[in-house]
């Protein structure tokens, strides 16, 4: 019944056309894949700080699950590769579709890449930043049903109403001590990684079959 739900949604975009905007990314080989499994790669890390891959591949587990989707344990996942002699995120990525499909039995898996992650410090401020991109491919067939890209910021949500000199300066001086001291890129990352997967969010997947929600386009 794919071919229904396939029209379905097509009817609905048509009909509320005049009163919604649509959605930039092309569902319709998501739609027509339906997976109800993600597998989550290794990312490749493209930043310069190693911890990188490990803290976004602890923060994109929970808006997948949340969307809807069985998600693969991470560590027996990762235990799986290594048995395999596969330590290096570019070679997991590397193995064909068909045999992630064979190992794991797996609808789909994410490939992840971090564009960028850390702290950059400007005269006595400082600014965390994260920036992923991914794909989801069918393992069935090889094609890839979804990609995006996302970043976030910690001065995003900091507060700039003091606008003096003094209060500037204070304010530079504590989000400094304050990125310097603790991991702030893991909480950038958390952030980063809803807006690329979330269901509710823009260009992010579609609801899963654990989903309420499973079977709408976006909300």
């Amino acid at each position: 019944m794919k071919w229904f739900r396939c029209a379905l949604v097509f009817v609905t975009l048509t009909l509320l056309n005049g009163c919604k905007t649509s959605p930039s990314q092309d569902y319709s080989a998501f739609i027509q894949s339906d997976p109800k499994s993600i597998l989550v790669l290794p990312p490749i890390n493209n930043s310069n700080e190693v911890i990188a891959p490990y803290s976004v591949m602890a923060t994109v587990i929970q808006p997948l699950a949340d969307s809807g989707y069985y998600v693969f344990p991470v560590s027996l996942v990762q235990e799986t590769f290594k048995s395999n002699g596969l330590a290096i995120a570019h070679d997991v990525h590397n193995v064909a579709p068909s045999k992630l499909h064979e190992i794991f039995a797996a609808d789909a898996a994410l490939y992840i890449e971090v564009q960028d992650y850390g702290t950059s410090y400007i005269v006595i401020d400082s600014d965390t930043k994260v920036a992923l991109s991914a794909k989801l491919v069918d393992l069935k067939t090889g094609q890839v049903i979804w990609q995006g890209h996302a970043q976030a910021t910690s001065s995003e949500d900091r507060d700039d109403n003091d606008n003096s000199l003094a209060g500037a300066l204070i304010g530079a001086v504590l989000n400094q001590v304050i990125e310097s001291t603790f991991d702030m890129g893991f909480e950038v990352s958390q952030e980063a990684s809803q807006r690329l997967l979330s269901a509710g969010s823009t260009n992010g997947l579609l609801y899963g079959p654990r989903s309420p929600k499973y079977g709408q386009l976006k909300e």
